[in-house]
C-alpha cells in the first residue's frame, strides 16, 4: 500500500527519448524511453529518499501515457491524481546528449488542465506542495491553475516550493516570463532559481542580487551549477555550499534531483547547509547519467 503523501508534486510529465549511452542524437541506436518531467522528477527523488509523495497531472488515453504513469508508480511515488484524457495526447521530448533537448508537447493532455483540477487534490492534507514555472507557460488553463494551487495552499497553510525553471520557448517574450515568473516566486514559500536563469530574466547576476529582488521569500536557494548553491531564510545572511566536482554527462535533471534532496533534509529538520548538500549530492546521480532519474536510483 501507498503511504499517505506528504508531498505532492503538479506539473506536466512527457515521455523522454534518449540514447542508452552518452551519444549524439543522430548517430545513437539504442534508446530508453522515460518518464521526464520537473515535478514528477522532483516526486521520483523525493520518494527514492523516502519521503511519501504524490504527482498529479494529465496525459492521454494512450500507450505512452499509461507507460509513464506505470513507471513513476513504481518508483514509489502515488499517481492517484493523475488524470487519463481520452481527447489530447501525452507530451514527448528528445534529450541529444551535448546538446540539449527537443520537445514535442503542444496540445498534450497536461496543457489543457484548469483551475478546478484542483478541487480533486489532497493540499491541505500535504505538508508540502511543490510546483514549477513551466506550468504556468503551457497555457491560459495552466497558468489559472498555478494561481488557484497557490491559492487553496496559503488557504490550508500548507508552504509551496517553486522551482523557477524558466523555459524561453514555452513564454511569448523574455520580459512576460520575468514579469509572471517573479510574482510567482514572490507569493512562494521555498523558491529554487538558477543564477544564470535569475540573471536573464532579472538581471540579478549574484546570489545577493536575487535576495534583494525577493527579500520576503521565507527560504531563497540560488542555484550557481558547479560552482556551488546559496541558501537564504528570512532575516538572515546567506549560506553557501560548494558544489561536488564530477564528470558531466548531461545536466537536464539535476535541478529537479537538487531539489528533491534540499526538501527531503528540509522537512527531516536538517539545517541549512545540510540541506545543500543534500541537494549537490542527489544532483550528482543524475548529471553523472543521461537520465532525469537514473536507473537503480536509490
Amino acid at each position: 500500500m501507498t503511504p499517505r503523501p506528504e508531498v505532492l508534486t503538479v506539473g506536466e510529465t512527457m515521455v523522454l527519448v534518449t540514447p542508452a549511452v552518452a551519444e549524439p542524437l543522430e548517430s545513437a541506436t539504442a534508446f530508453h524511453l522515460d518518464p521526464g518531467g520537473a515535478e514528477s522528477n522532483v516526486a521520483s527523488h523525493l520518494a527514492a529518499l523516502g519521503t511519501p509523495t504524490a504527482w498529479a497531472s494529465a496525459v492521454g488515453d494512450d500507450a505512452l501515457g499509461r507507460r509513464l504513469v506505470r513507471q513513476i508508480r513504481e518508483r514509489g511515488v502515488d499517481t492517484s491524481w493523475v488524470r487519463c484524457d481520452a481527447s489530447a495526447p501525452t507530451g514527448l521530448y528528445v534529450k541529444d546528449p551535448g546538446n540539449g533537448v527537443q520537445y514535442y508537447r503542444a496540445g498534450s493532455a497536461a496543457s489543457r488542465l484548469e483551475r478546478s483540477f484542483v478541487d480533486a487534490l489532497p493540499i491541505a492534507d500535504v505538508r508540502l506542495v511543490h510546483v514549477s514555472g513551466i506550468t504556468p507557460a503551457l497555457s491560459g488553463t495552466c497558468d489559472a491553475l498555478t494561481d488557484e494551487i497557490l491559492d487553496r495552499a496559503a488557504a490550508a497553510g500548507v508552504p509551496v516550493s517553486f522551482d523557477v525553471n524558466h523555459r524561453p520557448s514555452l513564454w511569448p517574450s523574455t520580459d512576460a516570463a520575468a514579469r509572471r515568473l517573479l510574482a510567482l516566486a514572490a507569493r512562494a514559500d521555498i523558491v529554487f532559481v538558477g543564477l544564470d536563469e535569475a540573471d536573464g530574466l532579472w538581471g540579478t547576476p549574484s546570489p545577493d542580487d536575487v535576495r534583494r529582488l525577493l527579500p520576503d521569500v521565507r527560504e531563497l536557494v540560488v542555484k550557481d551549477g558547479a560552482v556551488g548553491a546559496t541558501s537564504y531564510e528570512r532575516g538572515a545572511d546567506g549560506v553557501h555550499v560548494p558544489a561536488h566536482v564530477v564528470d558531466v554527462v548531461e545536466v537536464v535533471g539535476a535541478g529537479d534531483a537538487f531539489a528533491a534532496g534540499y526538501l527531503h533534509a528540509m522537512l527531516g529538520g536538517a539545517a541549512l547547509d545540510e540541506r545543500l548538500r543534500a541537494g549537490h549530492e542527489r544532483a550528482v546521480l543524475t548529471i553523472a547519467d543521461t537520465a532525469d532519474f537514473p536507473r537503480g536510483t536509490r
